[in-house]
């Protein structure tokens, strides 16, 4: 079996990859090749690792393949494939670090945490008055997430801890308590804080008419997709002082161009695409890729099958 790595892995990850592979099995790194031999070694691969340009596939799949561990929760860009082999995202891979980073986000925005910070580089005390009589609490938070997919719901989970009041937004989840965007519109009126966990399929959903129903004061955290939110009006509404802040780990142009007003808004988070990561983030890919290897040579079932249709 041959094994095509298209994710840049570490080196220690490399290492472990290769340690653990099933005895027959060859491997080629992309990252080894020049770029313009990485589509032909490609399409000799039996199992494909990553997420390779999708014009790769514009002739079909190779030949051979009978196999694909794409190494994200999202794959969007895929939905337009009809591939006839199985193919698994990471799952809920990213779900508990991604909900960490939106819950620290918002605890930093009610605390006042990266004021501080500023003030402890410029060896400044400024006096608890200074703080303390702005800080807010993200306990008992009204608080609508949008997704109820497995970042979704680890939300749910830690902001249980603080006492929110949380509903999910999902078109076709039974669990969830709001299906509609003019269910959601509704609702956002009440509500103090608004996470996007939607994935890029559900492109400008949040838009400008939904931006501007949020309640004043209000916050809005992002860690689904950029092109999810309508960034103009949500960045009107902030520099007008109109919302209370944003916590945003996606933007709609990544990275983000160094003249966007997001950098320079006091009132904004922005963590820069990194909310999945983790400790050994490559080695644990690694060990998703290998378990769903040893699965299918045993004949079990794959974990984390997806339809690229449905793009999430």
């Amino acid at each position: 079996m041959h094994l095509f790595v298209y994710s840049p892995l570490s080196v220690s990850a490399r290492k472990h990859l290769q340690k653990q592979l099933p005895a027959g099995t060859s491997v080629t790194f992309a990252n080894d090749l020049a770029v313009d031999h990485q589509f032909s070694a490609f399409q000799e691969a039996e199992v494909l690792m990553g997420n390779p340009p999708p014009a790769w596939f514009a002739a079909g799949p190779p030949p051979l393949l009978h196999f694909w561990q794409i190494d994200s929760a999202g794959f969007e860009r895929y939905r337009h494939l009809e591939l006839n082999i199985p193919v698994a995202n990471m799952g809920d891979f990213f779900a508990w670090p991604c909900a960490e980073t939106m819950v620290g986000g918002l605890l930093a925005l009610y605390r006042h945490l990266p004021e501080l910070a500023v003030l402890q580089s410029q060896k400044k005390w400024v006096g608890g008055a200074f703080v303390r009589n702005r800080a807010g609490l993200l306990r008992g938070k009204r608080v609508v997430v949008l997704g109820s997919g497995a970042i979704g719901q680890a939300v749910r989970q830690q902001l249980s801890g603080f006492e929110c009041q949380v509903q999910l937004l999902a078109r076709t989840d039974a669990q969830a308590q709001l299906h509609t965007k003019e269910e959601l519109k509704a609702a956002l009126p009440e509500t103090d804080i608004v996470i996007n966990t939607l994935p890029g399929s559900a492109e400008g959903f949040f838009s400008a008419d939904l931006v501007q129903a949020m309640r004043p004061g209000s916050i809005y955290a992002s860690v689904g997709r950029g092109n999810t939110t309508d960034e103009p009006a949500l960045l009107k509404l902030l520099q007008a002082g109109y919302l209370g802040g944003a916590v945003l780990d996606v933007t709609a142009i990544e990275p983000l161009p160094a003249d966007n007003p997001l950098w320079s808004l006091p009132n904004v988070l922005l963590t820069q695409h990194t909310g999945g990561g983790q400790a050994l983030e490559d080695e644990s890919k690694v060990d998703v890729l290998l378990h769903n290897l040893e699965q299918l040579h045993t004949g079990q079932p794959l974990e984390n099958l997806v339809e690229l249709s449905r793009g999430y």
